[in-house]
Parts: C-alpha cells; sequence; structure tokens
C-alpha cells in the first residue's frame, strides 16, 4: 500500500470539492483530490444547468464538472479517482485509506462527498432521469412553466417544492402515500391554501409513463387498490436526501440525519483541520452554487487554519516519493 503526506486533502468532487481545490491550489495548499466512483456527484445526472453564473446558455450538468475540474488541474490539484474507504480523524496527522490502494495522511482534510438524493426504485423513473424526473424543483422547475407536474412526497421538502413549482406551473399535483403530511403545520397549511395545488393521499406512484419523456404515471389508490393515470410532463420525487457520511460515523460529529456539523460561519467541524463543504453539510439549500461557495470557504478555512499552526512537521513519517494509486 502507498503511503503519502499532504498538505491538503480533499474527499470528494463536485462543485464543493472543485471550488475548494480550485482555492486551495491558488494559496500553494497542493491539494490532492479524490473524486470517487461518480466524480461531479449529482451534476453527473442533471441534463441542463441554468441557474449557474457564467453560463449564459446553461450548460449539461456533465460538462459543467469538467470545467471546474480542468480549472482546477490548471492551477496544480493532483485529481485521482478512488473511495475513501476508511478514516482515523483522532490521530495526528489524520489519516485516510482510500481503497486498498494508498494511505494518506494530511495536515487539513476537506469533506466534500456530498449527498445522495432518494429515489422510488422504478425502473421507469431511472430511465426517464433525463427526460422529465427531477429530485430538485429549484433545478429544474423553470422548465416546466405553465405546464402541469406532479411531485411524491409528504414532508416539509415536498410541501415547499410543491408551493415553489406552483408558481410556475399550471398545477401541481401532490403523491402522499399516506393518509396525511409528516410536514409541519405551517407548511401544510400553505399547501392546502395554494389553489393549483391538489393533494392525493393514499396514492403511490406505479409506472412514470413516456417512451423518451415524461408524458403521465400511472398511480394506485392503495386503499382501493384503483389503478389511474395522471396525466403530466413533469415529475419531481421529494421524499429526502442521504449525506454521505458512512465512513465518517464516530469519527466527526453528524447531526440526526447524518450531515456533518459545521460552527455557523464556516466549514469548521469540530475536528481541528477538518473542513465540511457542500450538501455533505448543507440539508437546507442543495445547489451547485451554494455548494461551490462553501467550497471556497473550506479552501479559506483551511489555509487560515494552517497559518495559525505555523510550521507542522512529522518526523516519525518516513514517505515513499511513488504517487501513484
Amino acid at each position: 500500500m502507498i503511503k503519502e503526506h499532504h498538505k491538503c486533502l480533499i474527499i470528494g468532487a463536485g462543485p464543493a470539492g472543485y471550488t475548494a481545490a480550485i482555492y486551495a491550489a491558488r494559496a500553494e495548499l497542493k491539494p490532492v483530490m479524490y473524486v470517487g466512483m461518480q466524480p461531479g456527484g449529482q451534476l453527473m445526472d442533471t441534463t441542463e444547468v441554468d441557474n449557474f453564473p457564467g453560463y449564459p446558455k446553461g450548460v449539461e450538468g456533465p460538462q459543467m464538472m469538467e470545467d471546474m475540474r480542468g480549472q482546477a488541474e490548471r492551477f496544480g490539484t493532483d485529481v485521482r479517482t478512488g473511495v475513501a474507504t476508511q478514516v482515523f480523524f483522532n490521530e495526528s496527522p489524520k489519516r485516510v485509506l482510500i481503497e486498498d490502494k494508498a494511505e494518506i495522511t494530511a495536515d487539513t482534510i476537506i469533506i466534500a462527498t456530498g449527498a445522495t438524493a432518494k429515489w422510488l426504485g422504478l425502473p421507469s423513473e431511472e430511465r426517464l432521469k433525463s427526460g422529465g424526473v427531477s429530485a430538485c424543483a429549484v433545478c429544474d422547475g423553470f422548465f416546466y412553466r405553465k405546464q402541469e407536474v406532479a411531485i411524491v412526497g409528504a414532508g416539509d421538502t415536498a410541501c415547499e417544492e410543491a408551493t415553489y413549482l406552483s408558481k410556475i406551473c399550471s398545477k401541481v399535483t401532490m403523491l402522499v402515500r399516506k393518509d396525511g403530511f409528516r410536514a409541519s403545520k405551517a407548511m401544510v397549511n400553505r399547501v392546502m391554501t395554494t389553489p393549483n395545488i391538489e393533494v392525493l393521499f393514499n396514492t403511490e406512484t406505479v409506472e412514470v409513463l413516456g417512451a423518451q419523456t415524461v408524458e403521465g404515471v400511472k398511480i394506485k389508490n392503495n386503499q382501493t387498490n384503483v389503478e389511474s393515470n395522471l396525466v403530466v410532463t413533469g415529475l419531481f420525487i421529494a421524499i429526502g436526501h442521504t449525506p454521505n457520511t458512512d465512513i465518517f460515523k464516530g469519527q466527526i460529529d453528524l447531526d440526526e440525519n447524518g450531515y456533518i456539523k459545521t460552527i455557523p460561519g464556516s466549514t469548521n467541524t469540530n475536528i481541528p483541520g477538518v473542513f465540511a463543504a457542500g450538501d455533505v453539510q448543507d440539508h437546507v439549500y442543495r445547489q451547485a452554487v451554494t455548494a461551490a461557495g462553501t467550497g471556497c470557504m473550506s479552501a479559506l478555512d483551511a489555509e487560515r487554519w494552517l497559518a495559525a499552526q505555523g510550521p507542522v512537521s512529522y518526523t516519525h513519517l518516513t514517505l515513499p516519493t511513488n504517487r501513484e494509486v
């Protein structure tokens, strides 16, 4: 197993990770970045991004991630493919295992592993992710102006996104699996008093209809077992996200939903020298541009933390020069 030591290790890609890399590289932190199995995160499943500054004609998610990677590499970021499988934040220096290939120690670590949207698990849903099925109303709602759409979910996020869509779309149908909401009373009241939102309780999504794009949704009343087709051009899934933090459990403070806790106004975690950026610590906004912003913050926080420590020396480490993984 290869052993290396670096000033700055970035775990995860996406807007947060790549922005952190750009700023860290420009600060001469010589960052090494492991991008995991899906470099670019959720944006790799996004066909068109219209709300990220600098792209007046819009851009496809994968292309935007390639652009960010190219910019990070231009300043000297060492971008590698590999999955962090274990971390040891209670050691000095902090240590990370990359599969069975490498053992990396670092003065600072930036976590940008993101979060994964929860899906229904339907084959038709997977097939039409680029054709009208979305997990982000704020990202994609604009494309469905004056059209009829459906949204699956019963919590605060679903209610908030339904309300957002109601201002853009001609009609929004909420598909709620049980006989009531899980949302707060305030959010429920907002939904129920919006004229162009219809709520179908005890309703499950059976299939997403359409060949290339969404043409409707087959739904079933789970009390009567009666199936019917709902004509819509877009389907939004709002049943939650799962932060990609499994390997950090027991090593860093997480909230009740598994998101990394950061000190307000910063990206600092409870572990000195470890920072978190992007959706892995943000369950509120979940936008590419806000992720990029916290990526910038994390690199600045790391740079300032290093400066405050003075020269760092780990005399007990003997590291080979081979950097191939």
